[in-house]
């Protein structure tokens, strides 16, 4: 519910019931959870208040509830709108600064007792030689604080943060080795979010987000079919815009 997000910015921010409505639309398409976001992570977007993201995400949020038991995930980096969400009626915490940004962010979501999604962001692009260790490396010293913080590791899913500040090579290197990554982080659930990102569009020369739906299915197939570790497959939850595609 944002007017600048990448793919379909300024879609649903004007009215708390069409974004109400498309929710629940990818209810009907297949979704298991419903993530909402009131802040753009594309690159260079301008960061947005505390009271503006409460006022574009918490009435959503209240209304999709009202319609439904599906998960609601709350996708925001700062913790006075984590509490928020989780008191409207939201059942995740998806942090795509893994904690970074709001250092009150685990103590709050340890006190909510709900789970949270840590995502690897840096702000610059990777420069090290091996992006799998090194975002292997990063998860694992945001889980460790988390879990200091209160929150199990059963209540924490890690998301490597495919096109957020890393160059092609580094996303694909990333998406060849998620069975690698799942084992450098111990086996901890995975999140893949990949939806319509700029490197897809740079491999297909498709310049409009939304039209990179093909791309993001077979980056998809690409991490679910990764060889299973040990213990688990290498993916376990899929962000993406097109549930039905997808499915």
């Amino acid at each position: 519910v944002t007017p600048d997000s990448f793919s379909d910015g300024g879609v649903l921010n004007d009215s708390y019931e069409q974004a109400t409505k498309r929710a629940l639309e990818m209810v009907d398409e297949g979704a298991d959870i419903i993530d909402i976001g009131g802040e753009s992570t594309r690159p260079g977007a301008t960061p947005v208040e505390l009271d503006e993201e409460l006022r574009r995400t918490i009435p959503v949020i209240e209304k999709i509830r009202q319609e439904s038991d599906i998960p609601i995930s709350i996708d925001t980096r700062n913790s006075l709108v984590a509490r928020a969400a989780v008191e409207a009626g939201a059942d995740i915490v998806n942090d795509v600064s893994g904690g970074t940004h709001d250092e009150g962010m685990f103590r709050t979501v340890s006190e909510l007792k709900v789970p949270i999604v840590i995502m690897h962001m840096r702000g610059t692009p990777e420069t090290n030689d091996d992006v799998v260790e090194d975002v292997g490396n990063v998860l694992k010293v945001q889980s460790k604080l988390a879990e200091q913080a209160g929150i199990p590791r059963w209540l924490q899913v890690l998301d490597p943060g495919i096109g957020f500040a890393k160059e092609l090579e580094g996303n694909l290197e990333l998406l060849r080795k998620y069975n690698i990554l799942r084992e450098l982080v111990d086996d901890a659930p995975l999140l893949l979010g990949t939806s319509r990102k700029g490197f897809i569009g740079r491999i297909s020369g498709e310049k409009i987000a939304s039209n990179r739906d093909y791309g993001t299915i077979a980056s998809c197939i690409a991490a679910i079919c990764s060889p299973k570790t040990k213990a688990k497959a290498s993916c376990d939850i899929l962000r993406v815009h097109n549930v039905k595609a997808t499915k």
